[in-house]
């Protein structure tokens, strides 16, 4: 066949006889009452719970801080009811004549202590579980985990002797000893949290500064600690929080009235005003010991938001 006789063939089309349809991205219209119905019921219900919740905690909290401004006959004939006056001295009464400014500094020391030795302790214990693999690791690291399930009420008692017959002296009602049971108290949450934390960070910085000539303590202190900032702060005010307001720790271990702590003190403000009749007093000591927490977490609340879903970004 020649090249004109090819050129003379007609050329027939071919047409698409597919059934007309959506496109391949194309969905189809979802049906009233679907999942959009179900996200909006369960929006509304955790919004509900969320607003009880906030009454719950903000209720109590707004009565404290206007009845640290009333005087006890205030307080106990209108509880409710706002203050006519403000009663500042209730304050200077907490300070001084209760002795709050004392618990005040004695707590300051022990968790400044306690969450400073247990923030290093726990981070460098982390670091290892998290990126060196040796013998007894996962025993160690079950250790720590095993160390979150015993209750505080069961410890108090042996923890009461340890700490009395210790060798050289005894631990009892001194700062150090308080700031040991802390850390102890404390460090098995944080190591599992950090643990957790480190496995999420890139190993590719690390072995760069170890390729550069860098030390495994430089590395931790200078290049890992570093970008485990947002998950030391998230667990930094945990540990805050819980140490400060510890109770029965103290309350055992620490008999000594000039050593007490914050807990300690309106706990016996409290037992005081069934002869002293100063509830003014004890309104504006609780506020005393709650405004550090509200300051703090009002400080950091981004970086603990933002260190509670950094490993979950990643």
């Amino acid at each position: 066949m020649t090249t004109e006789e090819i050129g003379k063939i007609p050329v027939v089309e071919k047409r698409d006889e597919s059934p007309a349809g959506p496109g391949p991205l194309s969905r189809a219209p979802r049906p009233p009452g679907g999942r959009g119905a179900e996200g909006g019921v369960l929006n509304v219900f955790s919004h509900g719970i969320l607003a009880v919740w906030a009454l719950m905690v903000g209720v109590p909290l707004l009565w404290v801080l206007w009845s640290a401004f009333k005087d006890s006959n205030g307080i106990l004939s209108d509880p409710w009811g706002l203050p006519t006056a403000l009663h500042w001295e209730n304050w200077s009464n907490a300070w001084n004549d209760a002795n709050m400014g004392r618990y005040f500094v004695n707590t300051a020391i022990v968790v400044g202590g306690s969450v400073i030795g247990t923030m290093v302790l726990g981070s460098m214990a982390a670091y290892v579980l998290a990126r060196f693999t040796f013998p007894g690791n996962r025993f160690v690291y079950y250790l720590f985990v095993a160390g979150m399930s015993f209750p505080v009420f069961m410890l108090v008692i042996p923890l009461f002797f340890v700490m009395r017959d210790f060798p050289g002296s005894s631990l009892l009602a001194t700062y150090h000893g308080l700031i040991l049971v802390y850390i102890a108290y404390s460090l098995p949450f944080t190591v599992f949290f950090m643990t957790a934390f480190f496995r999420t960070l890139p190993t590719s910085v690390a072995e760069a500064a170890m390729i550069d000539g860098a030390s495994h303590t430089r590395t931790f202190f200078q290049v890992m600690l570093p970008m485990a900032k947002p998950g030391l702060i998230s667990i930094g005010i945990f540990n805050f929080l819980g140490q400060w307001n510890q109770y029965l720790l103290p309350m055992v271990l620490n008999q000594q009235e000039d050593k007490y702590v914050l807990t300690q003190g309106l706990a016996m403000i409290a037992l005081q005003q069934g002869y002293e009749n100063d509830w003014g007093a004890l309104m504006a000591g609780m506020m005393i010991a709650m405004l550090p927490v509200l300051v703090v977490y009002a400080i950091f609340q981004r970086q603990v938001q933002a260190g509670l879903t950094a490993g979950a970004l990643k």
